[in-house]
């Protein structure tokens, strides 16, 4: 991706964070060069090291309108701390795909924060990493739903779902723009996504123009 992309996707989630009264932390909006100061201390060690921030990701496959997303990790912990919970806020375009992929340890729940319908489709992967044609069940709202392979769930704003390990999803936005939120154990995305399709999670970036924002890869 280049870097012009990302500060303008990170630039319109500031936007639209803003118009639907969601507030990030005060550190959300530091420079690159105020960042140069905040890591000369040990008081920004959870953020750099638990890669909380900013998240701007085509997956490697240069159409980010097509197949990409936008995210800021507000918290996360590691399997070997006491926070063992992870918290996102994502942007989703509509019918911008996030492709499919299961998480090996990750349990979340995916909730629709606002805009649009938010459009997921699910399959249940065997212990192969093969997509299957088993039935399955959900928890939608704590209740649960009996799935087949392959069904499309969509969920209105203020609606989520449960997603255990080995449950193959891709989703995308219908109708308006989706804010996304997460909740989930620990996020590991270096090690606890199974794409499909071999893709590469964090793009490389082509520095066109001066970062307006740090990603949260970059504070080393």
């Amino acid at each position: 991706m280049k870097r012009s992309e990302v500060n303008r996707y990170i630039k319109q989630a500031i936007k639209l964070f803003d118009e639907n009264n969601f507030h990030l932390p005060s550190w959300a909006l530091l420079t690159p060069e105020e960042w140069k100061d905040k890591i000369a201390t040990e008081r920004c060690k959870e953020i750099i090291d638990h890669t909380l921030g900013w998240d701007v990701t085509d997956f490697g496959k240069n159409n980010f309108m097509k197949e990409g997303l936008t995210l800021f990790t507000l918290r996360n912990g590691s399997p070997k701390s006491e926070k063992t919970y992870c918290e996102k806020i994502m942007v989703s375009y509509v019918n911008q795909i996030t492709p499919m992929h299961f998480h090996w340890n990750k349990m979340e729940d995916i909730i629709n924060r606002g805009g649009g319908i938010l459009a997921l489709q699910l399959w249940k992967a065997n212990k192969k990493e093969e997509k299957t044609s088993d039935s399955f069940t959900v928890q939608i709202d704590g209740i649960t739903q009996n799935i087949e392979a392959g069904e499309i769930i969509r969920l209105n704003p203020g609606e989520s779902i449960t997603l255990e390990p080995y449950i193959y999803h891709q989703f995308w936005a219908e109708k308006e723009t989706c804010i996304i939120g997460e909740v989930s154990k620990v996020n590991d995305d270096s090690n606890d996504n199974r794409f499909y399709e071999p893709l590469g999670r964090y793009p490389e970036i082509e520095e066109d123009e001066s970062p307006l924002f740090l990603l949260c890869t970059e504070y080393l």
